[in-house]
């Protein structure tokens, strides 16, 4: 008896020690994990706005991202907004309620820094304490403003559509008119050697340089890629000198308003990426005008 008991606490304490040390492993392993994601999509951005390690991104500019939340007080739904501002010499966010035609209802002052900002559970915390029950909210999307200076650089948005297989994730980046200024595809699923062949230059930087307007009508064309402009796609080589400048801005002008060649074999996959990126332009726009409205009129003095 004395040994069965003797066997059954070491077992005992063996579990918990081996549970305590997979805890802590997991603690550790899971930060490094949060922290190697967060870099990544940060040179991801980085990346799309042009900067590099041999081009590094300058000490004026800024990252400020906007989170939208959609709220719904008894049946009735609202828009809101999570903005940085700056108060008495500080950043902070106010959350703006807004109606689905855009009309500010209300704003709320929310005591989170844009540091904390970053995980949801301190912004679902932040919020709690301003929209209470019965109303609920719930988290939609988010975007980052890019500031250089004073001047507005660009928006980072990710999104994610459905693709041939699965779904496709990206990171899109647009100037302040909405041209298309870079687009990444961070993660997908589609048949290597074919729809996988969105992640290449010659096909994700067709859409670079695309205005809202002809991104507004642009389609996937079943044509064999032109040489020149496959070459002019692969950024590689313009780094490696094969294009003079007159010829970089003869090419760009001669495809900047033409549609997506498709990949070979994977037309699907590719009209996928186009109609995706078409629809999160074309929301983003629309939604974007009617925030700067609001924050025209109200002067709120957000931080971009």
């Amino acid at each position: 008896m004395r040994d069965i008991l003797r066997i059954t606490i070491g077992l005992t304490i063996s579990c918990l020690i081996a549970a305590l040390i997979m805890g802590s492993v997991f603690t550790v392993t899971d930060k490094a994990k949060k922290h190697n994601e967060h870099m990544d999509i940060q040179n991801t951005m980085l990346g799309l706005l042009g900067y590099s390690k041999t081009h590094p991104a300058p000490a004026e500019l800024s990252l400020h991202p906007v989170y939208r939340y959609i709220i719904d007080d008894k049946g009735t739904k609202f828009l809101g907004y999570m903005v940085p501002a700056k108060k008495a010499g500080k950043e902070m966010y106010e959350l703006l309620l807004l109606d689905l035609a855009g009309t500010l209802k209300q704003t709320y002052d929310l005591q989170i820094t844009p540091d904390t900002a970053v995980e949801i559970t301190e912004r679902e915390t932040a919020i709690r304490q301003v929209i209470k029950p019965p109303t609920v909210f719930t988290y939609a999307d988010s975007f980052i403003v890019a500031m250089l200076g004073k001047k507005r650089l660009a928006y980072l948005i990710p999104g994610e559509f459905p693709g041939f297989k699965t779904f496709v994730r990206v990171m899109l980046a647009l100037d302040p008119s909405f041209t298309v200024k870079g687009l990444d595809i961070l993660e997908q699923e589609e048949d290597p050697g074919l729809g996988g062949e969105i992640v290449r230059d010659y096909f994700k930087n067709q859409f670079i340089g695309k205005t809202y307007d002809k991104l507004k009508s642009l389609k996937v064309v079943k044509k064999p890629l032109p040489e020149e402009y496959r070459q002019y796609l692969e950024r590689e080589k313009q780094k490696k000198g094969m294009f003079t400048e007159e010829q970089l801005e003869n090419i760009r002008k001669k495809y900047r308003d033409s549609d997506i060649y498709a990949l070979t074999g994977a037309t699907i996959s590719s009209q996928s990426v186009t109609t995706g990126i078409k629809t999160m332009v074309k929301k983003f726009a629309y939604r974007t005008r009617r925030l700067d409205q609001v924050i025209a009129q109200q002067h709120i003095p957000v931080s971009f």
